[in-house]
């Protein structure tokens, strides 16, 4: 019992060092994103047309599958747009643009047990670039010019809606997100602030519970686990693609539209 206890308390360290590093936010979003305390009482949670932070981002209306190709093996995955539109949205369009052939898997944790892998991180494409500092990068719309965030997006068991832009401790909801960490679980990581997250994603190679209502979750691994258990850190993408449902994808415009 001693020894699990003291495995689930490292692992917390590592979550923290990990996941929470993933990618950088806003300038200024590290002072201006204190967290109301858990034991405040709910706010009426935030829409995605409310929040500008979703403005252009398109939705996933729907589902979506991907197949994720590293070292020759192909990992499925089914991508849930009626839970987490945003989120997934968000990864259908980068996978769509191209954005993760090529990015490497810069974060693998296995140890003292199984955890997750990460990437996604877009200055991975560049070769040269120095891997101690990979997990700092944010996908830039080219439009803009300026890196895309996306809102943290949860939706709790019997909610009508997600609630956005807060964990649901700091919302004050004690329900469970539809969306478990479970294992091969696809999820957004990103940096203190909860709308920070960008293009770097994890699968998770246990069930890692303790991290639900933090991070959003928007798909799960079909097949191809065995690929994820394989990973290593250095590993790249050698391609992804949307395989099924990119109609589900609509544009900010479209969306509004239905």
């Amino acid at each position: 019992m001693l020894r699990t206890l003291r495995q689930w308390f490292v692992l917390a360290i590592v979550t923290s060092a990990i996941i929470l590093s993933g990618c950088l936010p806003q300038e200024g979003a590290q002072s201006s994103a204190a967290s109301p305390s858990p034991t405040q009482p709910a706010s009426t949670p935030a829409t995605p047309a409310s929040n500008p932070q979703a403005a252009g981002i398109p939705r996933l209306n729907g589902k979506a599958t991907v197949a994720i190709v590293v070292k020759g093996g192909t990992i499925t995955a089914e991508l849930d747009g009626a839970s987490a539109p945003i989120t997934a949205g968000n990864f259908v369009d980068l996978v769509q643009r191209g954005v993760y052939n090529g990015l490497v898997f810069h974060r693998v944790v296995r140890e003292p047990q199984p955890f997750v892998v990460q990437g996604g991180d877009p200055q991975g494409k560049n070769p040269n670039f120095p891997p101690e500092q990979l997990g700092t990068g944010s996908f830039v719309d080219p439009v803009t010019g300026q890196p895309r965030y996306v809102p943290l997006e949860i939706l709790p068991v019997g909610a009508k809606a997600p609630v956005y832009s807060k964990t649901l401790g700091d919302a004050g909801i004690t329900a469970k997100p539809k969306l478990t960490h479970k294992r091969g679980a696809l999820a957004m990581a990103r940096s203190q602030p909860p709308d920070s997250a960008s293009s770097q994603f994890y699968i998770t190679l246990a069930n890692v519970n303790f991290l639900d209502g933090n991070y959003a979750v928007f798909g799960y691994v079909t097949q191809g686990m065995e690929t994820v258990d394989k990973i290593q850190q250095g590993d790249r993408i050698e391609s992804a693609k949307v395989v099924k449902g990119l109609e589900n994808l609509k544009t900010d415009a479209k969306a509004k539209e239905g």
